[in-house]
């Protein structure tokens, strides 16, 4: 399954519901995409590297952006910017998922609801004890 970004900052917040279900998938993706907007969030150099580290140590794999998810993110900016609040990022998380035939996990359903094509798993970031 992909993973947004959304569930990266849930974990890094100390999130366990987040924690424990990237700990439960069997394969871990994230858009390539994802991988910029963590790196962009850092406030430093060392929060830039302590980040690569979270994701090689929990074995992200990072989707590139191909021609296809390029493709169709432009087609979903076009749909659904304007009548849905679809924002380019998400488009290219939603593509990548798409075109990997992945499901989408996110806290995020109302910026994906959409894209009726997408597989996409809601998360609920509740506290577990």
């Amino acid at each position: 399954m992909i993973f947004d970004t959304d569930i990266l900052i849930w974990i890094q917040r100390g999130n366990k519901a987040a924690a424990l279900l990237v700990n439960e998938a069997s394969e871990r993706y994230i858009s390539l995409h994802s991988q910029l907007e963590l790196l962009q969030l850092a406030p430093s150099k060392t929060h830039r590297r302590l980040a690569k580290e979270f994701l090689a140590d929990l074995n992200f794999t990072v989707l590139p952006l191909s021609e296809g998810v390029g493709h169709r993110a432009l087609v979903y900016s076009e749909e659904f910017g304007l009548s849905g609040g679809l924002r380019a990022g998400d488009a290219l998380i939603a593509a990548t998922a798409i075109e990997n035939n992945l499901p989408l996990v996110s806290s995020n359903f109302k910026h994906f609801k959409s894209i009726k094509e997408l597989q996409l798993i809601r998360f609920s970031p509740r506290v577990i004890g």
